[in-house]
């Protein structure tokens, strides 16, 4: 077997080499996740400070270990790492890049996640689930480990099931109707984000959205766990549903975990899709995400201009609405050609909307103008043009 060695931020590991990455592999270094980790460092920083104390970290599917070792070694006051793994081949290859870089804060454990995060009642700070494809059947077990004042950090691989491609598969992991729309990443974000709240509000545990991105084939999310009866309530009233209107683009949000909805669109009178139930509060913090923006003045990351990049695009959305619209999509629905999206933009704003690009889509944009007046923006520059 081929040994390849790694550097990422500040350390180095090496790990077996596999041609094709799959869950087949039994322990694999997948290259496409780098930013992913460079976020994640990013984040779990900024929540320490925030919360100024030592940290435990539980990295629940550690693979070669480089989660759980960049942890330990690129965040400041880390009291320990536990890294697990099913798979002993997992186990020897994290434990191997432990010593590689002089680590003695790390323990490994050969161990299934729900078995050691439920062994774990209430002893981590924060809990990183990653596992190939869904983290759903994992979420309850992470809540149960985590202390009050936590976070949880959780990567969604299965996109074509959050997204609407396959909807059977998204109703049975996360009890939610996806919906194939213009906006289907965010939708599938919202929807993970409005599982972990239902699910960990049986424990009286409720959670703030910290900061959620959607990036190649994944998503993620992170989030601070709250716990109190009340506050619990008062977060679930952030559960609701978007309806849909693939007529004339219209979309409605409307809270609640079975609320009236109309079965019209107002505009054009043709039927609404609903997707839900899902969050529909913020998903991203601006205050956090500036707390992430300059912590990057003294972090490595290898992703650095990606990461910027993302991070200033999310720090305005953070201000947006729920949901987005695509401009050549509403375009076409106008059967004309795209304007610039600039202009759009800047027209959006004259007429005193809030208007901006999105990151889950390079023609996106979050307003919070209705599809009509947005209709009548793209006319009007498209007949000047």
């Amino acid at each position: 077997m081929d040994i390849k060695t790694i550097h990422e931020g500040l350390v180095e590991i090496k790990t077996p080499e596999f041609h094709k990455i799959s869950s087949k592999a039994p322990v694999f270094y997948n290259p496409a996740m780098e930013l992913n980790r460079d976020l994640s460092i990013l984040a779990i920083k900024t929540f320490e400070q925030e919360l100024e104390q030592e940290i435990s970290i539980c990295d629940a599917f550690g693979g070669s270990g480089i989660r759980g070792v960049r942890y330990a070694r690129e965040i400041d006051n880390v009291s320990n790492v536990v890294i697990s793994d099913i798979n002993p081949l997992a186990i020897q290859c994290a434990k191997e890049n432990i010593e590689i870089n002089n680590l003695d804060n790390v323990k490994v454990y050969r161990e299934d996640a729900n078995i050691l995060l439920r062994k774990c009642r209430g002893k981590f700070d924060v809990v990183d689930i990653d596992p190939f494809g869904t983290p759903s059947p994992f979420i309850e077990s992470a809540g149960i480990s985590l202390k009050a004042g936590g976070m949880i950090c959780a990567t969604a691989t299965d996109t074509s099931a959050l997204c609407g491609t396959y909807k059977e598969p998204c109703i049975r992991k996360y009890s939610a109707k996806p919906l194939k729309t213009e906006y289907c990443h965010e939708i599938g974000i919202r929807i993970l984000a409005g599982f972990i709240a239902r699910t960990l509000s049986k424990y009286k545990k409720c959670i703030e959205m910290k900061f959620a991105h959607s990036s190649e084939h994944y998503m993620r999310i992170y989030a601070t766990i709250s716990k109190g009866a009340k506050i619990t309530d008062e977060s679930l009233k952030n559960i609701g549903y978007i309806l849909h209107c693939d007529n004339c683009l219209n979309r409605a949000v409307v809270k609640g975990f079975a609320p009236l909805t109309p079965a019209k669109c107002p505009v054009c009178s043709k039927n609404f899709k609903i997707a839900g139930p899902l969050w529909c509060g913020n998903i991203l913090d601006s205050t956090f995400i500036d707390g992430m923006i300059k912590n990057m003045e003294t972090t490595k990351i290898n992703q650095e201009k990606k990461a910027c990049k993302l991070l200033k695009m999310t720090q305005i959305e953070s201000k947006a609405p729920p949901t987005h619209y695509d401009l050549h999509e509403a375009s076409k629905n106008l059967k004309i050609s795209a304007p610039r999206l600039d202009d759009v933009l800047d027209s959006l704003e004259e007429r005193g909307f809030f208007a901006s690009r999105t990151h889950f889509k390079p023609t996106g944009i979050k307003t919070d103008a209705p599809v009509t007046v947005l209709k009548e923006i793209i006319t009007a520059l498209h007949i000047k043009d």
